[in-house]
């Protein structure tokens, strides 16, 4: 019995270091999926984690899901990638202190064989009208990310009814449609980082890239104390200045996936 009590004793210590319960407080972030999916926030919260002796507790979801999680103080910040969304979060009172983070890009990724023919295709809306006319099958994130939002706003640039496309709504997060499509042979719109995380467990190859309208910025913002009195809004500033710091930003910098920078740091000077 006394054996017993003293391995239990050490699980829970084991736990609780692995767990940080002996810090001195928590924060709670909501992110994109592709943060968390590229190995960003492995890279970079670690050493604000140990600076500040503080455990951030990661919810990856999309854009308007981590929203969402702010708008009813469920989270102390949110670090997303719709500007539109973002400024009316702030707007409607339920942010603060937005700041600009970074950026990266989106790409159309399909299957080598190309059935639409757009490989090289210089305007992604020219490539969403050819993989409509040539039928061709794509997979949406459907779940109201920023990629989802991006993804409706070239269908309606395209002049193209969304919901008139061969389209596969997922309702799943990018890691998870970037594996539908590939199993589908299919194409689908995707951040460059996850795609790249990614990319040797894929049977999927960049095929539309550099359009300006597939530009992707990152914003970081506290959830609004005025609303949410439970918001640890010390912290969440914390976190904000460690971001666009020059320590945090040459770490976005820094992250590397197969020797590919996957972000660029993009806070004011």
């Amino acid at each position: 019995m006394r054996n017993k009590m003293i391995v239990m004793w050490v699980a829970f210590l084991i736990v609780g270091l692995n767990t940080n319960v002996f810090c001195d407080q928590v924060l709670r972030l909501a992110t994109t999926t592709s943060t968390e999916n590229s190995g960003l926030l492995n890279f970079i919260i670690p050493p604000f984690e140990k600076a500040n002796n503080v455990k951030v507790n990661v919810i990856a979801v999309g854009t308007g899901k981590a929203l969402k999680l702010g708008e009813n103080g469920d989270v102390d910040v949110v670090l997303v990638h719709s500007r539109e969304a973002e400024d009316k979060f702030v707007s409607e009172g339920f942010g603060i202190n937005r700041k600009d983070v970074m950026y990266n890009d989106y790409l159309i990724v399909g299957p080598a064989s190309d059935p639409a023919k757009i490989k090289g295709e210089k305007s992604v809306v020219d490539a969403f009208k050819r993989m409509n006319d040539s039928k061709a099958v794509f997979v949406s994130r459907s779940d109201q990310s920023g990629t989802h939002m991006k993804e409706l706003e070239i269908w309606k640039l395209s002049g193209i009814d969304p919901s008139k496309a061969n389209r596969l709504e997922a309702g799943q997060g990018m890691g998870q449609v970037l594996q539908m499509a590939s199993e589908k042979k299919a194409y689908t719109l995707t951040d460059r980082g996850t795609y790249a995380s990614m990319k040797d467990k894929l049977d999927l190859t960049p095929v539309v890239e550099g359009d300006k309208l597939l530009f992707n910025p990152y914003g970081v913002i506290s959830v609004n104390p005025a609303r949410h009195k439970n918001v640890n809004t010390e912290m969440a500033n914390k976190f904000i200045d460690f971001l666009i710091s020059p320590d945090g930003q040459k770490l976005i910098s820094d992250f590397k996936v197969q020797g590919l920078t996957l972000f660029f740091p993009s806070a004011s000077k």
